[in-house]
């Protein structure tokens, strides 16, 4: 078994820790905005293609003391790069992390690339060009206090740019984020699900995706794996075919999203289009004032502005107060949830909170509210 790294948001660690045991992972450990975890190469490609929450998945070829950039430089030189690339290969190195004297990514980048391409030129007379876009290794570097970490990157790019959304709003959450909000909620494909301020619409999309059991990966054109000297085609386009016959046809209940926004809505369902889910996803022009539950119970999960990004906070307390309202009013038997990042605003609601869940979005500290509405 080979051992790997998944890189996730910060708090999402142990819903991550947990999607990855469901997919097969073995030794599956918890860190900091990440997970260890052990496995072949089946699992490195299946969690590539269905991971919902995950950023990548790297895989750590070396870890060295590295104290400064001669040493580092030092330490590279060491590891026999021929087995990963050679000089017709592009390359694009990325940093992680730093230390006293290595405390500038970028250089640090530099300093790995630099070490790479004369050990190529020492023993070919030439070295891979870097391509920053489309690389055909992706190399992570992460240094943390006096330990380097150099690791494949076999996504190739982050996972949470699923493919599917061209269109996006003006502060839209991640896909990933997305998706660990479903988990947190405890949101299933038997119970409806509504977001009443969906803008491009990524929540709804990600329920529809879950509830469809569609991989997200289906939706990239590439992965970082696919250009490595051992990738196997054959298994790979085994599991994509396992996925792609695995969707199911139909939606057990109804899933929509709404928006007083005509011009926001249209991007929601350009991108439900490009995710195979025209049709199954319901978007509503809706003023909040007029919105009305689409079913007797489910799960209703908003991301309202909360004056970092979007609007001032001190014009928002009116929109918490009608979310509180509405919720009380039309929405009893549902589970309903605001994400905010301003606490004062959270008050303005008026209900009872049955729990409140620490998450960031980003790297703004939130909380996701749980009211039961009885």
């Amino acid at each position: 078994m080979t051992q790997y790294f998944a890189t996730v948001a910060r708090g999402l660690e142990q819903l991550a820790a947990q999607e990855l045991e469901r997919l097969g992972a073995q030794d599956v450990r918890p860190d900091f905005t990440g997970v260890y975890f052990a496995g072949d190469r089946a699992l490195l490609y299946r969690v590539n293609l269905w991971a919902r929450m995950i950023f990548r998945v790297l895989v750590p070829i070396a870890e060295f003391q590295c104290y400064d950039s001669d040493m580092l430089y030092r330490e590279v030189q060491k590891i026999d790069w021929e087995e990963y690339l050679d000089a017709d290969n592009t390359l694009a190195v990325d940093c992680t992390g730093g230390n006293q004297k290595l405390n500038h990514t970028h250089y640090t980048a530099l300093q790995v690339k630099n070490s790479i391409a004369d050990q190529q030129r020492g023993n070919f007379g030439k070295r891979s060009n870097v391509d920053t876009k489309n690389p055909d290794l992706l190399i992570n570097v992460h240094i943390h206090k006096d330990r380097c970490i150099l690791s494949l990157d076999s996504s190739g790019g982050s996972l949470h740019r699923r493919g599917y959304r061209p269109a996006v709003g003006a502060a839209p959450l991640k896909e990933t984020l997305a998706a660990a909000l479903l988990e947190m909620a405890e949101w299933n494909p038997n119970l409806p699900f509504l977001d009443p301020m969906c803008g491009s619409g990524t929540l709804p999309l990600e329920a529809g995706l879950k509830a469809l059991n569609i991989a997200p990966g289906l939706f990239r054109e590439k992965f970082g794996f696919m250009t490595w000297r051992d990738f196997d085609e054959a298994l790979w386009e085994q599991l994509w075919e396992e996925a792609e016959n695995s969707e199911l046809s139909e939606l057990k209940a109804v899933i929509g999203g709404s928006d007083r926004d005509p011009e926001i809505l249209t991007q929601a369902r350009t991108n439900a289009q490009q995710a195979g889910l025209k049709d199954k996803i319901k978007f509503a022009l809706t003023e909040l004032s007029e919105l009305e539950a689409p079913a007797d119970s489910g799960v209703l999960i908003c991301n309202p502005p909360y004056g970092e990004r979007l609007g001032d906070a001190s014009e928002l307390a009116d929109l918490y107060k009608l979310l509180g309202d509405v919720f009380k009013q039309r929405f009893k038997g549902w589970n309903a949830f605001i994400l905010t990042g301003n606490k004062e605003l959270g008050k303005k609601v008026g209900l009872k909170t049955a729990r409140r869940i620490h998450v960031y979005n980003g790297t703004l500290e939130c909380t996701l509210l749980k009211y039961e509405l009885y």
